[in-house]
């Protein structure tokens, strides 16, 4: 199994709340983690799952009483299978809140799910697990996030070739069983698992959550998505272009949020009078399924600048939102975008205010220019202000101001934990 960089931030949970959620897309390896800490603990903590037909039918017969029934420490696999469980579940914490004594996983975002979500409000810490990381990958515990935060940005070891090791990179993801399947030389299974995939979240989860039947659109929409990845959400212009009312677009996007497909980049933005775009971008979890929805592959990838660009983009924002569930500084992440000028491709807001920017660029050099949107996005947040970077397919670190340097893309994974000084 591969080691997952969450798995010491879950176990913490564990020890201190009565329920914890690992919620993530299918796929992603949460059954996966749950099994190996069950396991770990003596005596081992019994594992139920509700994708289990007969354990899903006593749910729905009696959900006071199967609770009632369980021996805790227990791991529920896919609540979201079984709604009714979550008040069921709040009455047992009420009466013993004991840390630890149900560990959830699901596919679905209970947080886009009000009636679940209040359920356990107070009672329950919810954790993400996504795709592998970079370092997940090559068993790096990876410290780009808190690193961006220190006093002084570390060495990096030496550089081999970048741009074909990227696009590789882009196009692999970071699904376990693909990775695997790519470690022993079966790209060729890739369509064929993308294909299955998306089926069975299409026409199995979305259906269970939002009791529509033929939803045949979320397959076009997808595509439109990918298409237009890192792109302003812009819910006039996808109703045009699938030929649905936008209140309906507006129901759909939600339903692939809650599944973990696609995700939303906010604006950040500041009360003082500039014109900012206040949409969020849309990205999909992972560029692995990002390129084949839009029916490329490594080789186009390298080929196809205008591809590659909010390609890049979309892989950065992921994994340093992978990161950012193991981050010591646990930043919020946003995009910022001037009504006429440079934006700034991300930017993470910390608890206490502190705001740090990244800029990426595909291309092997950079000049001043390239910092417009970070000086612009230093001087609307003014002491707020702690750091930008131009994340860029270069060999070296290079400052052009005091908080303000170009960064090898590398340093994504190449930036440890514990290499930095806060």
């Amino acid at each position: 199994m591969i080691s997952r960089h969450l798995e010491p931030v879950l176990r913490e949970a564990l020890a201190d709340r009565p329920v914890v959620l690992l919620r993530g897309a299918r796929q992603v390896g949460k059954s996966t983690l749950a099994r190996a800490i069950a396991e770990s603990e003596r005596p081992p903590r019994r594992y139920i799952t509700f994708d289990d037909a007969t354990v899903l039918a006593a749910v729905h017969a009696d959900p006071e009483g199967f609770v009632a029934g369980l021996e805790t420490p227990v791991v529920l696999d896919e609540i979201q299978r079984a709604p009714g469980l979550f008040l069921a579940l709040k009455s047992a914490v009420d009466r013993d809140r004991r840390p630890g004594r149900f560990f959830l996983t699901g596919s679905a975002d209970v947080l886009l799910l009000p009636r679940l979500s209040e359920s356990l409000a107070g009672r329950m810490e919810i954790l993400t697990l996504w795709p592998l990381s970079q370092g997940e990958i090559r068993s790096v515990r990876e410290g780009f996030v808190d690193t961006l935060y220190s006093k002084k940005l570390p060495d990096l070891p030496a550089a081999k070739r970048m741009l074909p090791d990227l696009a590789e990179r882009i196009a692999q993801g970071g699904y376990p069983e693909l990775v695997a399947k790519r470690d022993k030389g079966e790209k060729q299974r890739q369509t064929a698992w993308y294909g299955s995939y998306l089926t069975t979240i299409l026409q199995r989860d979305v259906r269970e959550l939002a009791q529509i039947e033929g939803l045949t659109v979320l397959p076009r929409l997808l595509a439109l998505l990918a298409a237009r990845v890192m792109g302003i959400l812009n819910y006039a212009d996808l109703a045009r272009s699938v030929g649905l009312p936008q209140t309906t677009i507006k129901r759909y996007l939600t339903l692939l949020e809650v599944t973990f497909l696609v995700q939303l980049l906010p604006a950040w933005f500041t009360n003082v009078g500039k014109r900012l775009v206040k949409s969020p971008k849309v990205l999909l979890v992972d560029t692995g399924l990002t390129l084949h929805l839009a029916g490329a592959d490594a080789h186009r990838l390298r080929e196809d600048r205008a591809l590659l660009g909010p390609l890049l983009e979309s892989f950065v924002v992921m994994e340093v939102r992978k990161q950012c569930a193991w981050s010591r500084t646990q930043p919020e992440l946003y995009h910022f975008r001037p009504a006429h000028g440079r934006e700034v491709d991300l930017v993470l807001e910390t608890a206490d205010g502190r705001i740090a920017g990244v800029e990426v660029k595909a291309a092997a050099s950079v000049n001043s220019a390239d910092f417009a949107g970070l000086r612009l996005l230093a001087e609307l947040s003014g002491r707020r202000f702690h750091r930008g970077v131009v994340l860029y397919t270069g060999d070296n670190t290079v400052p052009f101001a005091p908080n303000m340097h170009a960064v090898p893309l590398r340093a994504l994974w190449q930036w440890r934990a514990g290499d930095f000084a806060v």
